[in-house]
Parts: C-alpha cells; structure tokens; sequence
C-alpha cells in the first residue's frame, strides 16, 4: 500500500528555510560582532584597578562604612 504524494508546485518551503538559515546566519555574525567588540575592549591588570580603586577612596567624599580607613560618624552628626 503506496500513499500518493502531489509533487510541490511551488518552491515556499525551501524559500522559508532559506531565509530562515539567513536569518540564523545574520544573527550569529552579529553575535560574533559583539563577542570581537568585547574581546577588544581595553584591559587592565586588577592589580592596577585596585591601585585607582585605593586612590580614589583616600579623596572626598569620606565613606564612613568604611571605618578603619574614616573612622566612626561623630554622635553630633547623626
């Protein structure tokens, strides 16, 4: 027992899973585009972050969550 299949007269399947493999493929290129931008960002050592991190909290203004570097807020203060 053969089933009988009509041959496909026109060619919309195979137009929509072209465009879907475009679409695929210009969505993977730009993925690819952020991944390089990212790669190619500047770096610096942590080391060095650390440094400006230290620099900038020895400035104004004074965090007092941080005591052992501001000491304590003053009772009038509060």
């Amino acid at each position: 027992m053969s089933a009988h299949y009509d041959p496909r007269t026109n060619d919309q399947s195979r137009s929509k899973k072209q465009s879907m493999a475009e679409l695929k493929l210009r969505r993977l290129n730009e993925l690819n585009q952020r991944l390089q931008e990212d790669l190619n960002r500047r770096r610096i050592p942590v080391s060095e972050a650390a440094m400006d991190l230290i620099a900038f909290t020895d400035k104004e203004p004074k965090d007092f969550m941080v005591p052992s570097k501001w000491g304590t807020v003053s009772r009038q203060a509060r």
